[in-house]
């Protein structure tokens, strides 16, 4: 017996400081089994590699001709592709990497993928300045689920790859990476139907982030042969029709400020005659001026001079100095003048970063940024006006009351006056 041991042998795994992997013992008996030869003797090795399948990337993959030949009604006929799939299992088992425990004070990252015939998934942890792989994940794709579009592909490698890492993943943050970038918007989606509705429902019960990476840094989770979806598939070109937006397009950011330059705005400002006042008295003095002095201007200038110990010049602009009630948040907002409102509220309703989103949102988008006298009429008059958001919702009809009975031949008391 021995004591403190560096390492031990458990259920066909070697347990050590270092993490979890797989017992060479057990393996030998994976590397030395002879080609088989029947049906029973090939699920024999499958069952035997199936347990130790979550150290092996893509392993449905790997797996998938051996996997064909179990299948009912399939002739036992062992192919050059067979054999290739048998010799990288065992290759696979020899070179198994050593997954790492997971710490609950470092944040889990989960990369999903999917292809014409599986979907895969890698859950690791960035420990130090390297990640660290806890465990794979991958499933062949049954006969209905390879109909699907590379969309809806992405989107049940996601759901399944959280479902099977439910303990690891639930009641914490984690980050989520795909290399389709349409996702990120079709978690978001206003309206989803059917299915994509009940995915979307069970994915909204963890809490994640979403970060699109390119294929070619993808490598870990990545085993696809990339094709366009079909023409007809509406789960991909719903986006294009309601947002206007292609489906690898990238989520744009709203740069519209920093298009223009510090004089442009100024400028600007100075030619907007609710701003001008306001501006040329703190380009002057920083003392606020008397209501006398500002009485005489319009309600929107007595509206900002009210605004006034809030409001900093930065580089000669004016700006508005925004803080949350309990003090942890602070916002700085142009004071943006009325001749460029129109291309700031284009750019947070109407363009891919807007998306078209209903009043709530989009006011939130522009604040953020900006701020104008009456700016929240001005959202709510914009997205009334906008004809994509109209011919989307349909018109509104008012609603009629309850029908009601009413006597016949009875004289009203005018009637009876008269008479």
């Amino acid at each position: 017996m021995q004591i403190l041991p560096k390492e031990v042998s458990y259920l066909g795994h070697i347990i050590s400081a270092d993490g979890v992997k797989t017992d060479p013992e057990k393996t030998k008996a994976v590397v030395d089994w002879p080609r088989p030869e029947t049906v029973h003797d090939l699920r024999s090795f499958l069952g035997l590699c199936t347990y130790y399948r979550r150290f092996v990337r893509n392993f449905s993959a790997i797996a998938r001709p051996l996997h064909k030949l179990t299948e009912a009604r399939s002739n036992f006929n062992w192919t050059e592709e067979c054999e290739k799939s048998f010799n990288s299992l065992k290759q696979a088992l020899i070179t198994s990497p050593v997954l790492t425990y997971p710490r609950t004070d470092k944040e889990c990252i989960l990369d999903t993928d999917a292809s014409n015939e599986g979907i895969g998934a890698v859950l690791s942890q960035k420990i130090g300045n390297e990640e660290c792989v806890i465990a794979y994940f991958s499933k062949s794709l049954g006969k209905p689920e390879r109909n699907y579009c590379v969309t809806r592909k992405e989107l049940l490698a996601i759901v399944k790859s959280i479902e099977h890492f439910h303990h690891y993943l639930y009641g914490r943050k984690f980050l989520l990476r795909t290399d389709h970038a349409s996702l990120r918007w079709l978690l978001n989606f206003r309206e989803p139907e059917g299915q994509i509705a009940r995915w979307i429902q069970r994915l909204q019960e963890y809490d994640f982030d979403i970060q699109h990476r390119k294929g070619t840094s993808h490598g870990n989770a990545d085993a696809l042969s990339r094709r366009p979806c079909k023409e007809s598939c509406k789960h991909c070109t719903n986006a294009e029709k309601k947002f206007g937006m292609e489906t690898d397009i990238s989520v744009k950011v709203l740069t519209t400020e920093d298009a223009w330059s510090s004089s442009e705005v100024q400028k600007a400002q100075l030619e907007d005659p609710a701003i001008r006042t306001i501006l040329e008295r703190k380009l002057n003095s920083e003392d606020r001026p008397s209501w006398q002095e500002i009485a005489p201007e319009s309600p929107a200038t007595k509206r900002y001079w009210a605004l006034w110990d809030s409001l900093h010049l930065k580089d000669g602009v004016l700006y508005r100095k925004w803080e949350s009630d309990c003090g942890s948040s602070c916002r700085w907002q142009l004071i943006h003048p009325k001749s460029r409102i129109q291309e700031v509220l284009r750019e947070t309703h109407e363009s891919a970063s807007g998306g078209h989103f209903g009043v709530m949102k989009t006011l939130s988008k522009t604040r953020e940024r900006f701020y104008w006298d009456r700016l929240r009429a001005d959202v709510e008059k914009w997205c009334r006006e906008c004809h994509a958001c109209g011919a989307r919702k349909g018109p509104k009809t008012r609603i009629k009351g309850r029908l009601q009975r009413y006597n016949v031949g009875a004289l009203s008391k005018e009637w009876l006056w008269i008479f």
